[in-house]
């Protein structure tokens, strides 16, 4: 009797387990799977990312150039024999402050001159062997800057081989060079951006036609035509989510590591020349953010297509069902 008793109790059980048993998804997600359209969405997020992170560092090495310019000045004294070079760099430190607008003034010395020829000469070589010009570095308040002119014919005056350099011409240059590459990146990042998205358009319809008979069933039984698209949609919203974060965090993983490999390296005169030019390759936040704004963009068009084609599969459905040579054909 007890046995008999125990034996109901578990019935009883297992019949309230089964009827409160969260229901099975509408969409089998196993319909869904479509690792072609993952595979896409993921290759397509990594090359605009990709291309939006380097647009941003261009900028940024742009912005740090024009920053530089404005910053400071170079007075250059060649050496002549007999010239005592030491003494000829005070004095002209000395000059230079004596000019309103200046801030302070840094002598380059012997072994930071000899690092920045290293790329071209080697290293070990002896400074005093060669007739290398000697620097000094002049911050100056960009806002009220000095005279220029003033300055050049007082350092032509009274210091022999004495030169400055406000670096206005060959930096201009390069300024102008870098944004016209911003602005053929951000072309190239618009080409990426229209090509994903008609990738992403043409994959996921490509996804939703291998679904075509669960809408159709769907459909038939009364499900409304919105109710129906939302079931896709969020499926698929998570799909295009899925792939733009892998894509996306593969661009920021590429940036990130070749940050440090840079850092890592950066005690070589060559990288030395190379980061003064270029800059480093860490994007800063405006570049991570960029890269997480590509992968809700991603997701949402994926979500996007995917509630288009659902409603349009349903409108022809209503088409073929009213038309009855169609329904005929069909």
């Amino acid at each position: 009797m007890i046995d008999k008793a125990k034996k109901s109790v578990a019935k009883v059980k297992k019949v309230a387990k089964q009827q409160f048993k969260a229901p099975a998804p509408i969409v089998p997600p196993a319909n869904l799977s479509s690792k072609a359209l993952i595979v896409v969405v993921i290759i397509m997020s990594f090359l605009a990312c990709l291309t939006l992170g380097f647009v941003t560092l261009i900028q940024e090495t742009s912005k740090t150039w024009q920053n530089q310019i404005s910053e400071e000045i170079t007075i250059q004294i060649k050496p002549e024999e007999g010239r005592d070079m030491e003494r000829a760099l005070i004095d002209a430190k000395n000059l230079a402050l004596e000019f309103s607008g200046t801030l302070s003034a840094e002598i380059v010395d012997k072994t930071d001159t000899a690092r920045l020829l290293e790329p071209w000469l080697g290293e070990g070589f002896d400074m005093d062997e060669l007739p290398v010009p000697r620097l000094l570095i002049i911050t100056i308040d960009k806002d009220n800057p000095p005279d220029f002119a003033s300055m050049r014919q007082t350092l032509a005056e009274t210091i022999p081989n004495a030169y400055l350099d406000d670096h206005r011409t060959w930096a201009g240059r390069l300024v102008s060079m870098a944004q016209n590459t911003v602005f053929i990146g951000v072309g190239l990042l618009s080409l990426v951006l229209v090509a994903t998205t008609l990738t992403v358009v043409f994959a996921t319809r490509g996804a939703m036609s291998v679904n075509h008979e669960i809408i159709e069933v769907l459909h038939f039984v009364g499900a409304e035509s919105s109710f129906v698209a939302n079931e896709f949609q969020k499926h698929f919203l998570l799909t295009g989510f899925y792939g733009g974060a892998i894509g996306g965090g593969l661009a920021a993983l590429v940036f990130f590591v070749t940050d440090i490999w840079q850092g890592a390296s950066m005690a070589t005169a060559l990288n030395d020349q190379a980061s003064a030019l270029f800059g480093s390759f860490s994007m800063g936040a405006a570049g991570y953010f960029g890269i997480a704004i590509i992968i809700v963009t991603v997701a949402i068009l994926t979500a996007l297509t995917t509630r288009i084609t659902v409603i349009k599969t349903i409108r022809e459905i209503d088409i073929v069902r009213s038309d009855p040579a169609r329904s005929d054909l069909a």
